[in-house]
């Protein structure tokens, strides 16, 4: 059985860019950070990622102050080590330089007692690309409509 446990995810990602692939980090975090994340204080909507000094760092994630965690809190928005492997950063260096890609966090997870981050190699949608999407789920959802109607 896979122990794994949402805790958020990034639904305007997938609004705003193509995923082409997904990565599996661990993150470095403070013991306060893991309890707001247990509570659900974090909020990936607008986070993006970057590679720095041959580091994976995630940016403007905010992870909400533990409510008892008094002096030992961080602040909510600071930047966070990524955990990779060196050559699996430099291969995804290479990529983001070369094709004009993004890295974007998709989702936070809990997996066992650790904390993993799911990163997309994602490319940016257009407004016509976007408006393609809409409507092909508008005309799904019409022929789902419709094949239930039949069957009734």
């Amino acid at each position: 059985m896979d122990n794994t446990k949402t805790i958020a995810a990034n639904r305007k990602a997938y609004h705003e860019y193509f995923v082409l692939e997904s990565y599996e980090a661990g993150i470095s975090l403070s013991g306060t950070e893991v309890k707001s994340l247990r509570a659900g204080g974090v909020n990936l909507k607008d986070a993006w990622c970057n590679i720095e000094n041959g580091e994976l760092i995630i940016k403007q994630m905010h992870i909400s102050p533990y409510d008892h965690g008094n002096i030992f809190n961080k602040l909510p928005m600071r930047d966070r080590k990524l955990l990779m492997h060196k050559r699996e950063i430099m291969r995804l260096l290479g990529t983001v330089k070369q094709q004009g890609l993004t890295l974007v966090p998709l989702s936070i997870y809990f997996k066992g007692s650790l904390v993993k981050v799911q990163v997309g190699l994602c490319r940016g949608k257009q407004l016509h690309d976007k408006r393609a999407v809409a409507a092909k789920k508008d005309a799904d959802r019409a022929i789902q409509r419709a094949m239930k109607e039949q069957q009734r």
